[in-house]
């Protein structure tokens, strides 16, 4: 029985760990992230407002389509969480909580 379970908290344990830094870090960088990005496209209007730049905003609308439509192409992830779902789990949960701390 302890062959089992020793294993089975150990995997536990490191994933809600990982998850939790990991979540955590997360939720600070994508604050910076967001704060960078945002400051940048306030910018970006200003020098359109001023006339100092032309935004063509089909283009950037093409762009951000082909950004997102490659986000999608995970599949492969989903087949290694399954296959470590104790530790995907743990994970999961720990990711939860330390976006929530953050």
């Amino acid at each position: 029985m302890v062959e089992i379970l020793t294993p089975l908290l150990t995997q536990l344990g490191v994933g809600g760990v990982a998850g939790l830094a990991v979540g955590y870090a997360l939720k600070k960088i994508g604050k910076i992230i967001a704060f960078l990005l945002g400051i940048a496209f306030i910018g970006l209007e200003l020098l359109a407002y001023k006339g100092i730049i032309n935004i063509n905003y089909t283009a950037l609308e093409e762009w951000a389509k082909g950004v997102i439509g490659q986000v999608g192409q995970a599949e492969g992830v989903m087949t290694v969480i399954i296959g470590n779902l104790p530790f995907a789990a743990s994970f999961l949960v720990g990711l939860a909580i330390g976006f929530k701390m953050g």
